[in-house]
């Protein structure tokens, strides 16, 4: 059986705000760890029928494009619903608030510029 394994590195400052994070694949090209600024991970806890989350981002990540982490997180979990389920009716409802969020994220660049 072929095993792959995902990993996450967090570089830490002095009060334990991460500073850094990389993660890594063995599937991978070049199998050498890669930067990113956020990470949000699920898991479902089947004994206890709840979900365990892992919501970390780097101190210097910019708030809009944290925003837009997370509305492109919401929209890549409306076509799960859709694949694992089969359910049109909710991933077209995460799908069109994705598209709220999408319109309220260009009016509020236009309002309030960095």
């Amino acid at each position: 059986m072929k095993k792959s394994e995902i990993n996450f590195t967090i570089e830490l400052d002095q009060e334990n705000i991460p500073d850094k994070i990389y993660w890594q694949a063995t599937d991978q090209p070049g199998n050498k760890p890669s930067e990113t600024k956020s990470i949000a991970i699920s898991l479902w806890d089947h004994q206890q029928s709840n979900t365990l989350r892992i919501d970390l981002w780097t101190k210097d990540m910019p708030v809009n494009e944290m925003k837009r982490f997370y509305v492109d997180t919401m929209g890549g979990m409306a076509q799960n619903i859709l694949n694992a389920t089969g359910d049109k009716f909710m991933s077209k409802e995460l799908n069109d608030l994705c598209d709220k969020f999408v319109e309220y994220l260009r009016k509020d660049s236009v309002d309030n510029p960095t």
